[in-house]
């Protein structure tokens, strides 16, 4: 059987983003034909059931600690654009022991093609979205609808229509008594929790500045083949186009920048100054996104941030976060503090972070005590998303602006299933819109 999307139903009628996004009633209504779960209940005794939608590693990863939250976890069903990907991830989780009996995936609640999630959604109680983010307003909004709980990896969108539709969509979840926790998993650490407790209760007095840096090595890419369309190719490598991942800035570093925003008592900064470009990864194949980023952000109060990350082969790789006090410097990574209040974490306690969250997602629903992580996923995306405004355009872009901002990165020809990849953005030349 072909594993292209147009084989699959991924290009059947399709509303564009911009339709889903404004309300999505065409897309989302289709839910309503499928079945609702009802399965568990906050305080009954019945399974908890979980639907995975993006079966790559992550959210593979996302599914084991989801079912080692309790025996009353079950993954209930799947949904992927691509078929292999559901069955190889199938096979890694039946293949763990220590799951045994908590998977119950049926073949008719294995949904392929990109709309798949919708079946998902009606089946299960629990939502894990780990797709590429460009689908993950549209995943939420369609959660949001259906009243069920949501763990959604980050970061939650690629644009700021997309960041906005996703604050609407948790305020949603949030008014139905619903729990959604972010895939943000640093929030989630207890070294890290601890270290950002210890500066908020004043160890190193005010923080003056603060420095966070992500240089990586360069990440995977599938290649191209001949049966596959332009839509297949650039989901299969979303990495790389902007569209799909919100660059790497969004992607990955996010997880830096939302540290920052935690040790700022989660008060997001009013402007980014920020420059990139791409020095390695200059070929075709690596779509339109830059090889590296520098950003200097700044609070109202004059508190300042200084971001580098990037993705080089063969360079020093550096991911750490420090904050500058006006009596000491904490170290986030290694969670230690030096100056007038030193500490080191000395615990032994096992600290899975991607563990931890998942703990604390099912153990919210069976107390009847949600989590809410909405403004704090959707605002660090933001903060992401502003400096690469800002690189792009060469612009400083402020935060109001960027949360404003009117740019859609959906691509010409996406509804027809042939997406255009827009030209890589020139600082000065590129404007912001």
């Amino acid at each position: 059987m072909s594993n292209s999307l147009e084989a699959h139903g991924a290009l059947a009628p399709n509303p564009t983003r911009r339709t889903i996004l404004r309300g999505g009633s065409t897309l989302l209504a289709a839910s309503s034909v499928l079945p609702l779960a009802r399965g568990f209940h906050p305080g009954g005794s019945g399974v908890i059931k979980v639907g995975l939608v993006g079966c790559g590693g992550r959210g593979t990863g996302a599914a084991y600690n989801a079912l080692m939250a309790g025996e009353d976890v079950k993954l209930w069903a799947v949904s992927d654009a691509f078929r292999e990907r559901m069955e190889d991830s199938l096979l890694t989780l039946l293949g763990k022991p220590e799951l045994a009996g908590r998977i119950d995936v049926a073949p008719q609640r294995r949904f392929e093609g990109l709309h798949g999630y919708l079946g998902v959604i009606d089946t299960c109680d629990v939502v894990l979205l780990a797709t590429p983010p460009f689908f993950r307003p549209a995943h939420i909004r369609a959660v949001a609808e259906a009243g069920k709980h949501l763990f959604a990896e980050k970061p939650v969108a690629v644009d700021a229509p997309g960041v906005r539709s996703v604050l609407e969509s948790a305020q949603m979840i949030k008014s139905k008594g619903k729990t959604l926790v972010a895939g943000l998993c640093y929030r989630y650490e207890n070294a890290k929790r601890e270290t950002i407790r210890r500066i908020h209760d004043g160890a190193i007095g005010r923080v003056l500045s603060a420095q966070t840096t992500y240089n990586t090595s360069g990440l995977w890419h599938q290649g191209r083949k001949a049966h596959w369309s332009e839509l297949e190719y650039q989901v299969r490598n979303w990495l790389y186009f902007n569209w799909l991942s919100g660059d790497h800035i969004t992607e990955q570093h996010i997880h830096s920048l939302d540290k920052i925003a935690w040790v700022m008592k989660d008060r997001y900064p009013a402007k980014a100054t920020s420059t990139g470009g791409r020095s390695q990864r200059t070929e075709a194949k690596y779509g339109n996104i830059y090889d590296h980023f520098s950003t200097v952000y700044e609070w109202e109060d004059g508190t300042k941030c200084f971001s580098s990350c990037r993705q080089w082969n063969g360079a020093a790789s550096d991911v750490s976060d420090h904050v500058l006090g006006e009596r000491g410097v904490a170290h986030l990574m290694s969670a230690s503090i030096e100056g007038a209040s030193p500490w080191r974490n000395d615990s032994e306690e096992p600290d899975d972070m991607y563990q931890n969250e998942m703990d604390a997602l099912f153990a919210s629903i069976r107390d009847g005590k949600p989590i809410y992580d909405g403004d704090i996923m959707a605002k660090s995306t933001l903060m992401a998303i502003m400096a690469r405004m800002s690189a792009y355009s060469g612009q400083t872009i402020t935060w109001d602006q960027a949360l404003a901002s009117v740019e859609d990165l959906t691509p010409q020809g996406y509804a027809e299933g042939f997406p255009e990849v827009a030209p890589v953005p020139i600082p000065g030349v590129t404007t912001f819109s």
